[in-house]
């Protein structure tokens, strides 16, 4: 069986469908990609038994027939081929023979029946939306998520509908991320977590500016996002997600709101003389004004004065620097708000035109 198909046409699919593939798989046909071809369409499948990606692109040939390659091999045979190269690839028992011009190529593959994939589930929940929007959901939560806990559905993205909304939330214990979006339909309520690898994969795909149509199926265990020649699947994260609602101080009656932009250089500056472990920096409010401090281990000291608007009585209450510049950099805006109650309470912060995104921080002891 023989397939022809020109270099530009090939690499950027084979490049995105290798990019979810395990560096270390514990099945060796893992190092491979799956070739599905029917007539003169290709399918090009990746999996490391929690994501799978599948792409289609254009023969130059027709023909039938499942087939492995290894996936890392073919990109760089590929990717270090000249411009314009036809490349032909005959599949012969266990082998693979890659021509193009005067190259020859002989890899061992392994047989197409061997190569799992996620394919066989039912979605309950089907809808459509734009990249802009699922990418949009997705940045502005997805530093919170866990990074290796043993509480392991902190380590993902809860993706929940609601009536016509659709909502992502991340949370690593100490900080907890919130963005809803309205949309268009009704939808059937349903609630899953979406592991952290599966998270951060689909983002590479999604383009922020994009009014292209992005199809999503939830299923009991997985999740499917199709772009186009694109199908992006995912397992799911079987746990118990934290009750988020019970985390957002609804009843904070201190306010301040400053400049987005000067609020971040200030933390940014502070930041590099609080204590590198815990990052802490005190903020001292008072009738229109902030001070943001901090101190390291040599007893270097750095003090900052900030305009703000603030009407409250006065407080002193400490942060990670860290967590307070992650939300600033996911909010991007021109004005941001921050709720307080007191110093051991958490806070909320969001953006002053734009209520969609809320983010709360736990506070540190000083």
């Amino acid at each position: 069986m023989q397939l022809i198909i020109s270099r530009e046409d090939l690499l950027k699919p084979l490049q995105q469908v290798c990019g979810v593939l395990s560096n270390r798989p514990n099945i060796p046909v893992l190092n491979n990609v799956l070739l599905q071809i029917n007539g003169n369409i290709l399918t090009i499948t990746g999996t490391d038994l929690e994501v799978e990606l599948s792409t289609q692109v254009l023969l130059q040939n027709s023909a039938e027939g499942n087939f492995t390659i290894p996936a890392r091999k073919f990109l760089e045979i590929c990717r270090n081929l000249p411009d314009g190269a036809t490349i032909t690839v005959d599949f012969e028992e266990d082998r693979a023979l890659i021509r193009s011009g005067r190259t020859k190529f002989n890899l061992t593959t392994f047989s197409a029946d061997e190569y799992p994939n996620l394919t066989n589930w039912q979605s309950e929940v089907n809808f459509t939306v734009t990249q802009s929007i699922v990418r949009r959901l997705i940045d502005a939560t997805q530093f919170s998520m866990a990074n290796n806990d043993a509480r392991y559905a902190l380590n993902g993205m809860k993706l929940e509908t609601e009536g016509n909304l659709l909502r992502t939330v991340s949370t690593d214990g100490h900080r907890l991320a919130v963005c809803t979006i309205a949309l268009e339909q009704d939808l059937q309520n349903y609630a899953v977590i979406v592991p952290r690898k599966g998270v951060l994969e689909l983002a590479k795909l999604l383009d922020p500016n994009s009014e292209e149509p992005v199809n999503l199926q939830i299923g009991t265990n997985n999740l499917r996002v199709q772009l186009g020649a694109l199908v992006f699947t995912t397992k799911l994260i079987d746990g118990r997600f934290p009750d988020y609602r019970r985390v957002l101080p609804r009843n904070a009656d201190r306010i301040l709101e400053g400049d987005w932009e000067t609020l971040k250089q200030s933390f940014v500056r502070a930041a590099i003389l609080s204590t590198d472990r815990v990052r802490t920096v005190r903020l001292q409010l008072s009738e229109n004004q902030l001070r943001i401090l901090a101190t390291n281990q040599e007893h270097e000291e750095v003090e900052e004065t900030l305009d703000v608007s603030y009407q409250s009585e006065e407080m002193e209450i400490g942060f990670n620097a860290s967590y307070v510049l992650d939300v600033l950099n996911a909010l991007k805006c021109k004005r941001v708000r921050m709720r307080l109650i007191d110093a051991s309470s958490s806070c909320l912060i969001e953006d002053c035109q734009d209520s969609s995104a809320e983010y709360v921080i736990m506070p540190m002891r000083l």
